[in-house]
Parts: C-alpha cells; sequence; structure tokens
C-alpha cells in the first residue's frame, strides 16, 4: 500500500468514509495505518468522504426507496434502513423535541450504528430541511472524527511503545 500515488490514497480514504457503517470511524484508522497518512491527511479525506451522501440522503432518500423497494432485494435493505431510524425517532424524545441538538448528539458519538448515514435518514424521517438537519450532522460527524483522530492516535501511540519495547 505504500507504493500507491498520495493521490489513491486520498481517494481510498475518503471513499471508506462514504461506506454506511463504516463511515469515518473506520476510514480515519485505514488512513492512518493501512495507508499511512498523516493524521490531518487521514482526518481530512475521512471527513470529506463521510459528508459527501449526507445532502443525498436528507433530500431524496425517499423517492429512491419508494423506488427501489418495488424489488425484494432491495426491500430487505431498505426495510431495515427504514426500521432502525424509526426506532432511534421513537427511542429519544430529545431527536423529536430538540431535532438539532438530538440529530448532533446521535452523529457526535462514534459508536456502530450512529453516524452521517443513519442521522440524515433519521432528518429525514423527521422532515427536516436540509438547511436544519445538514449544519448538526455535519458538526456532529467532525466531533466523531475528533473522538477517533484521538482514539487512533493513542492507539497508535500504545503500539509504537509495545514496538519499542519488544
Amino acid at each position: 500500500m505504500a507504493s500507491l500515488p498520495i493521490v489513491v490514497k486520498y481517494i481510498l480514504t475518503a471513499l471508506v468514509g462514504i461506506v454506511p457503517i463504516i463511515e469515518l470511524r473506520g476510514a480515519i484508522p485505514i488512513g492512518v495505518f493501512t495507508f499511512h497518512l498523516s493524521y490531518l491527511e487521514s482526518f481530512i479525506c475521512s471527513f470529506i468522504g463521510n459528508i459527501i451522501p449526507v445532502y443525498f440522503i436528507v433530500k431524496y432518500i425517499r423517492p429512491l426507496f419508494d423506488f427501489f423497494g418495488r424489488w425484494k432485494i432491495f426491500k430487505v435493505v431498505i426495510d431495515w434502513a427504514s426500521e432502525r431510524a424509526t426506532k432511534k425517532i421513537e427511542e429519544s424524545e430529545k431527536l423529536q423535541n430538540f431535532a438539532a441538538l438530538g440529530l448532533f448528539l446521535f452523529v457526535a458519538v462514534p459508536l456502530p450504528g450512529t453516524g452521517a448515514w443513519v442521522g440524515s435518514l433519521i432528518a429525514n424521517f423527521l422532515d427536516l430541511p436540509p438547511k436544519k438537519a445538514i449544519p448538526p450532522i455535519i458538526v456532529g460527524v467532525l466531533t466523531a472524527g475528533i473522538i477517533v483522530l484521538t482514539l487512533t492516535a493513542v492507539a497508535n501511540g500504545g503500539i509504537q511503545y509495545i514496538l519499542q519495547r519488544g
């Protein structure tokens, strides 16, 4: 992987950031450990990749769900995503009463099943317009990125320490 051109490493890191579920949480460590990017390079590429789909999900996911839901193979995935978003909305009064704050908090905590994709789905199911939904999602991605970046740096320091002592 070290022989890849830097631009390819940037693009691959951003593409990992686009992938649902993996998103920025996986892209930052992959950028640092696999592609040997600096922390800042990995963070920026991951962040950009993670926010690319946000507008399109907030704005256009329902018509796509309706169109692709006609085929059984897609319906399974669509039903899973719809149920997940609906469950998160029902579980959290904060999401219902304080949508922007709830979206931010939901996206900012870098745990499996949270993040820009599900946050964007939730915004769509709450019928939030893009200009009200996108800013808290982007700030949430930024916050999650800082947390993951910090954890990656700590892990890398620990790995370096172990390798030096061994």
